[in-house]
């Protein structure tokens, strides 16, 4: 039964934080959904489905703040197993889009298993590591990292190498987290780098495309190269003020492809030029430090690494995203957290702060253990 008083223990900060982030990425959509026609405007749906599954999301989030998030660990083992049968479904029965195989059609929506399995990744990851004595050592390092390649082995094959790379990373973050050996980090130190060129081998066309078109955008400007042109021509010609709320010339004429997911921070950008970025990029990191704060203050293992996990899935994706929109990393189609469309996403994303009030409101509940 829920208890009346863990609503003092609210982090109010955070959840203000996700408040205004969904707020601005709600007006950012509206935007980037508006096309100015010497009629009026014409909006497209994208405003009214991102509000409607926001408000999906806030349910969800409510609904999982109500539960002890220790009972979770119980759940973990076939949560995740149900995430891999749905990613098994989607290559089987799934639908394509974009000439991705990454969503299975349940007739009212389209259900993106990747994103719960981000979920699962998480809750598993951080019931293993609870359980795991100390720095992680070859057996535990391997059993945690197991978690996220069989998942990630199944996502890359949709193909969706950004997902993929997101779960790997929300572990790795975790095993950071948690620490490793001496002669585990020293050995990772040196065949890491070693090994990362090799992946070169184990790309798609298109996404060896994507690095060589991040290398040299201008080699193909009509093309590979289009995106990252046109989000950086929307971004500087928005100066230091911007243009103004529905004056983005680049967001408005249609010449920013992607505006409303991946390149969401592109039309942001331009409207409200670099003092409005950085206002953005300050309120994400206040967001990110509440999380933190979470973390380091659980009163137990398992909720300290269920905050950690959920801080790097938001620092890497947030990073990742702001860096292709400036085209200083590859495009690997990371969204932004609250700012860029998406149903699956948006529901995730309030999951995840519903996890880290859960164990901020549950802090003074019991010892530490």
């Amino acid at each position: 039964m829920f208890d009346r008083r863990l609503i003092f223990h609210i982090n109010w900060g955070l959840l203000s934080l996700t408040a205004i982030l969904f707020c601005v990425g709600v007006m950012n959509l509206y935007s980037a959904s508006t096309l100015r026609l010497a009629s009026g405007l014409e909006i497209d749906t994208y405003f009214n489905k991102q509000l409607l599954w926001g408000g999906v999301g806030l349910c969800v989030m409510t609904a999982l703040v109500l539960v002890d998030y220790r009972h979770l660990k119980s759940i973990s083992w076939p949560f995740f197993i149900l995430c891999l049968i749905l990613l098994l479904g989607v290559s089987v029965a799934g639908k394509t889009i974009y000439g991705a195989k990454r969503w299975l059609d349940l007739g009212f929506f389209n259900l993106q298993p990747t994103e719960l399995t981000k979920i699962a990744v998480l809750i598993l990851g951080a019931r293993l590591m609870a359980r795991m004595e100390g720095k992680l050592g070859w057996l535990n390092l391997g059993k945690a990292l197991l978690v996220g390649l069989v998942p990630a082995a199944l996502v890359v094959k949709q193909p969706d190498l950004g997902s993929a790379l997101n779960i790997l990373l929300i572990l790795g973050g975790m095993v950071l987290f948690k620490g490793v050996t001496g002669s585990v980090f020293r050995v990772l130190v040196i065949v890491l780098p070693v090994m990362v060129p090799f992946g070169w081998f184990f790309l798609h066309d298109y996404q060896k495309q994507r690095i060589m078109t991040f290398l040299d955008p201008g080699n193909d400007p009509l093309g590979a190269g289009y995106h990252i042109i046109q989000s950086q021509i929307a971004i500087g010609s928005g100066g230091f003020w911007g243009k103004g709320f529905l004056e983005g010339t680049q967001s408005q004429l249609r010449f920013l492809p992607e505006k409303h997911t991946d390149f969401a921070f592109a039309v942001f950008g331009e409207e409200w030029g670099f003092f409005g970025a950085m206002i953005l990029l300050i309120t994400f990191c206040a967001f990110l430090y509440q999380i933190y704060i979470v973390t380091m203050e659980a009163k137990d293992d398992f909720g300290s690494y269920l905050a950690a996990g959920v801080f790097f899935y938001f620092f890497w994706q947030i990073l990742i995203n702001i860096g292709m929109v400036l085209g200083i990393m590859p495009v690997v189609g990371i969204p932004l957290p609250f700012i860029s469309y998406g149903g699956s996403a948006s529901v995730v994303n309030f999951c995840m702060i519903g996890l880290v009030l859960n164990v901020a409101m549950r802090r003074f509940v019991f010892k530490k253990g």
